[in-house]
């Protein structure tokens, strides 16, 4: 190629003419802020079309992972995650002391009976 020259270096391949302002009708949408506990703000576009209701009072926000809601001063408080359970605390959850005592004795019997105590 002579002159290194090329007529559509600088565009987008199947843009359309250079130039053109009006790619097609674009849908009414409505912009929703949401605050997170941190006071950082996130802004979320939905259809105009939809019912209010349909809008979410809490989103997540994409970078505190913290949730974020519609009132500034009141953000919504973060989920309290429960600490991983063992058996045992699933068990003490459960049986009371008294039925936990009478289980043990009832096996440790079981075990002297054949062992022949």
């Amino acid at each position: 190629m002579a002159g290194g020259a090329s007529a559509i270096r600088g565009t987008r391949v199947g843009s359309g003419p250079m130039g053109e302002q009006d790619h097609g009708h674009q849908a009414g949408r409505v912009a929703v802020t949401y605050w997170d506990g941190l006071g950082n703000e996130i802004v979320k576009h939905y259809s105009a079309d939809i019912p209010d209701a349909e809008i979410p009072e809490i989103v997540d926000h994409p970078k505190s992972g913290l949730p974020a809601g519609r009132d500034k001063a009141n953000p919504p408080a973060p989920e309290k995650n429960e600490p991983y359970k063992t058996h045992l605390a699933y068990v003490k959850e459960r049986r009371s002391d008294e039925e936990a005592d009478e289980l043990l004795d009832e096996a440790l019997q079981k075990l002297r009976d054949k062992r022949g105590e």
